[in-house]
């Protein structure tokens, strides 16, 4: 019994800790070369060096 609810009480907090971090799947895998991630304006922007 109290087996069963340790299981329990760990596969429901792994599943929450999933559902708060759903946010950050927003992202793009890879931008081209010379860009980089805008999480801003969520697009790839252009890498200007000065």
């Amino acid at each position: 019994m109290i087996r069963t609810l340790i299981c329990a009480l760990a596969l429901g907090s792994s599943a929450s800790v999933a559902l708060a971090c759903s946010g950050h799947s927003k992202q793009t895998q890879s931008c081209a070369l010379g860009t980089y991630w805008d999480a801003e304006t969520q697009t790839c922007a252009k890498i200007v060096n000065s």
